[in-house]
């Protein structure tokens, strides 16, 4: 099964503590030479070429003061291209990754397939922060994606990155990890749904299981009747195939840390189902599945940063289809955990294969479990699609994941989850409405709805991806899919220490 999600492990990073010679300029096809916005003499002093790149760098200046890049050969028949770069060191990381994306898209369309990085003129700090950012601009821009033409463009030729300089040593497993789970999301969600249909998803998933040693369960719809899953059951009954169902993976390191539940939306298309959408509306909707990819690309980074907690994967896959078996507004339904759900909008789905999906994992008592969900357009309206909504049952979090967001560069911001929004959910004939028809604040009424499926106990965040497309591309990453969650959620659990059981 050809899946490149092993792409940037490739890639071999060197790193070396001189500087760049100019012998060793010219052994290499492409130059980065990363310097501070207002370079001093004792900056050229260490650059190769500097009698060369200060002349060229300061006409450049003079022509336009905002430019910050310069490209350009050097003399004689060296055949390398030196990319001359200003890097400002007090930005936030959304703007260093930003800046980063567009220095690695200058590199990728020289396709070499060796290149040099010196960061010459920050401290140690600053210098590492840099690399990492452009580090993983490069690893993400190098990733292919899926592409059907007649004449597909070729993979990026890139195979190895010499670091230059740098006194501080960097350890590239984590950046190389991230990358791998996150080029898995964007390559998985970019397919389209007649290629990823749920039966198809399964079978690459229990693939995949092999290669990394996870433990896989398959929940079929036989399963979820005799658990009573009735929310997820309505929404795959009008499929014309009974392939949908719920996976479960499992990863066991040898020790007994305290255990993470992953839980990710995988709807392969979104119909809207009676309720159908519109042609605008409907357009993208393979990528509904944009959830689980993330919930199963984390998974593959933690595998690869043999992580010591123990990880439950539970991936929702369906399809939410139109005809005679589909399921329809006013009906009444039964979840796993016994709460019955009056249905008031069938393209509202995404939230009724959740509820079964929660309340399962809820069940082996997870420390912390986080669900990703391309759920309602309510969050894309509320912060576009830059960042993504946070909601959480302990509001103590909130502060954590802000901080996560802003250091991992996959902006995030959280919502309230106050006890009367349950006002607008309440039902005359069952435990709860599904949804409302009027749309006010349908992220909240979404995450109020989930939190009933989640046991108090356990510790719950829930990512509602609306920064899962951008047109051009997010922060570091190239493609409109995105990817969103993977690097936020490594950030949770490694920088904040969500695991820790520090907090309440």
């Amino acid at each position: 099964m050809d899946i490149p999600y092993r792409h940037s492990e490739k890639i071999r990073l060197h790193q070396i503590t001189h500087d760049l010679s100019p012998e060793a300029v010219e052994r290499l096809a492409v130059a980065v030479l990363m310097i501070p916005d207002r370079p001093d003499k004792r900056v050229w002093e260490r650059l190769p070429y500097a009698d060369v790149l200060k002349p060229r760098w300061q006409r450049m200046r003079r022509r336009g003061a905002d430019s910050d890049c310069l490209v350009t050969d050097l003399p004689g028949k060296t055949g390398t291209r030196v990319i001359l770069q200003a890097a400002r060191s007090d930005t936030t990381a959304f703007a260093g990754l930003s800046r980063a994306r567009t220095l690695a898209e200058k590199v990728c369309d020289l396709d070499p397939v060796k290149i040099g990085i010196q960061l010459t003129g920050f401290d140690q700090a600053t210098g590492a922060r840099l690399l990492e950012q452009f580090l993983a601009a490069l690893l993400a821009a190098a990733c292919p994606m899926p592409s059907y033409k007649s004449k597909p463009k070729p993979p990026a030729a890139l195979r190895s990155i010499g670091i230059y300089g740098l006194e501080t040593t960097i350890d590239p497993a984590p950046l190389v990890a991230e990358s791998s789970g996150n080029h898995l999301a964007r390559w998985l969600s970019a397919l389209p749904g007649n290629e990823l249909t749920p039966g198809r998803y399964r079978a690459i998933v229990a693939w995949l299981a092999r290669q990394e040693g996870w433990q896989l369960r398959f929940l079929d719809r036989k399963a979820l009747q005799k658990l009573n899953a009735g929310a997820f059951l309505a929404v795959c009954q009008g499929s014309p195939e009974p392939d949908a169902g719920i996976l479960h993976l499992q990863y066991r390191p040898r020790g007994r840390g305290r255990r993470l539940a992953l839980v990710g939306k995988g709807v392969c298309f979104d119909t809207g189902g009676v309720n159908v959408k519109p042609a605008k509306y409907m357009n993208g909707m393979h990528e509904d599945m944009q959830g689980s990819a993330v919930a199963l690309g984390t998974l593959l980074a933690l595998t690869r940063l043999k992580a010591k907690h123990p990880v439950d994967c539970w991936l929702a896959l369906a399809e939410n289809h139109i005809g005679s078996r589909a399921y329809k507004p006013n009906d009444v339904v039964t979840a796993c955990n016994g709460t019955t759900i009056e249905v008031k909008h069938t393209d509202a789905e995404g939230r009724m294969i959740l509820a079964d999906t929660l309340a399962l994992a809820s069940r082996g008592k997870p420390a912390v479990m986080i669900d990703y969900a391309t759920l309602t357009g309510a969050c894309i309206y509320a912060l576009s699609s830059r960042y993504s909504g946070v909601f959480s049952n302990r509001e103590a979090l909130h502060a954590t994941l802000i901080e996560a967001g802003h250091d991992s560069g996959e902006r995030v911001w959280p919502f309230p989850l106050d006890e009367d929004f349950d006002e607008a959910l309440k039902s005359g004939i069952a435990d709860t409405l599904q949804c409302t028809l009027e749309g006010e604040a349908d992220h909240i009424l979404a995450a109020r709805f989930l939190r009933r499926f989640v046991d108090e106990q356990i510790h719950w965040i829930h990512v509602d991806l609306a920064a899962s497309s951008n047109k051009g591309g997010l922060a570091h990453i190239p493609t409109d899919t995105t990817g969103f969650g993977v690097r936020l959620t490594l950030n949770l659990l490694h920088r904040q220490a969500v695991l820790d059981g520090t907090w309440n």
